[in-house]
């Protein structure tokens, strides 16, 4: 696959960064289809075949796979997602095309590794193939461009599908958004920033969209499975309000904050509820750190002494200083867990959301928690 998207495109991102961007898999598809459309008008695969991004780029893509019947083309382009660690780089995107019945406009369905929508709550309707409105509108484009020029209406009967897309997306989000039998067809801009984890929090938006739609007025958002496991074990949560949110404490609370729900309970281990504790919008190990002075100053609050307030100040971690403070018997994690809580009413911003919050350790036991608050009623 070629990368001449013009300037502002993947080679300037790569001087930037020194990593490498990719392609979504919205763009991958448009690219198959404008192929398979092509020879099904000419007889004749353009290789590389060139699309228009939603932001002016355009890109070359090589062809994997092509074939041509007297009634249909397919055409199949390898997703290179760059140096994103997404789990469908390197999957085959296929587009079959055919002529539609007449009037019948461009139509889309999912072949096999693509999924079907099941739950209210996400940009498309229960029943649709999960091909998102971006990349069905960048594939309608392009199709009526080709068309135009060969002076065809524009009937069109698209089916994208993704060798292995069944098994890939039980790495994703899609089983627990209602989207089954394979992957979601996504992109936005056509083009994967390198860890940009967009993928993730649109995930966590559509997981509170999708528990809205069901009517869940509870939902909990936890770092990782062991603190979900403590969650359900807690609170009877169906799947579709768990959310998973990772590092990404900002991306709950914002979204929250235009979409409430009337509870949220935040979960996660000490080290990451401290931060969160602390003001920390991202959890990652690399974006923001434990601060044992401010769990001191928590300490303080109550009931650590001088000497007790001064090992914690020292302490190497967060555990570490967890562990002084379960020893002289003072709640340090129920301190975190009220602060953290605290610090999410306030990115909330006075959002009708109650929080409460559950701190564990590494063994998965509860070190802390808060009672809910907030602009809610308690449910």
């Amino acid at each position: 696959m070629s990368g001449s998207v013009g300037r502002g495109g993947r080679e300037a991102q790569l001087r930037r960064t020194g990593l490498r961007s990719g392609w979504t898999t919205g763009a991958c598809a448009t690219a198959a289809t404008t192929a398979a459309y092509t020879a099904l008008l000419t007889g004749e695969f353009p290789d590389p075949v060139t699309i228009s991004l939603p932001h002016g780029q355009q890109p070359s893509f090589a062809l994997a796979r092509e074939e041509l019947g007297s009634t249909w083309a397919m055409a199949a382009i390898v997703k290179d997602a760059g140096d994103d660690p997404d789990v469908t780089h390197l999957a085959l995107v296929r587009s079959t095309v055919r002529h539609g019945s007449p009037g019948a406009g461009v139509t889309f369905s999912a072949g096999p590794g693509v999924g079907t929508i099941t739950l209210p709550g996400l940009p498309l309707t229960v029943g649709e193939p999960a091909i998102n409105p971006v990349p069905r509108q960048m594939m309608r484009d392009a199709v009526e461009s080709l068309a135009a020029q060969h002076g065809r209406p524009c009937d069109v009967a698209i089916e994208i599908s993704v060798d292995h897309g069944e098994e890939l997306a039980r790495r994703t989000w899609n089983p627990r958004l209602g989207i089954v039998g394979g992957l979601s067809i996504l992109g936005t801009t056509g083009i994967v920033v390198p860890y940009s984890c967009s993928a993730w929090i649109d995930s966590i938006r559509s997981g509170i969209d999708v528990a809205v739609a069901m009517g869940h007025s509870h939902v909990a958002a936890c770092t990782g499975s062991t603190s979900e496991r403590v969650v359900t074990g807690e609170y009877p949560l169906p799947d579709e309000a768990l959310l998973d949110m990772g590092d990404f404490a900002g991306a709950v609370l914002k979204y929250l904050r235009r979409h409430p729900v009337a509870r949220l309970t935040i979960a996660g281990g000490f080290a990451k509820m401290s931060k969160l504790a602390a003001g920390h919008m991202d959890l990652h190990s690399g974006r923001s750190r434990v601060d044992t002075a401010f769990l001191a100053e928590l300490a303080i609050g109550v009931g650590a002494g001088p000497d007790l307030t001064a090992s914690i100040g020292g302490a190497r971690s967060g555990l570490g200083a967890l562990q002084l403070c379960q020893a002289a018997g003072v709640p340090l994690g129920d301190a975190v867990a009220v602060a953290g809580r605290d610090a999410a009413l306030v990115a909330l911003r006075g959002a009708r959301v109650t929080v409460d919050t559950i701190c564990i350790d590494r063994a998965g036991i509860i070190v802390g928690r808060a009672q809910p608050a907030g602009s809610s009623q308690p449910c």
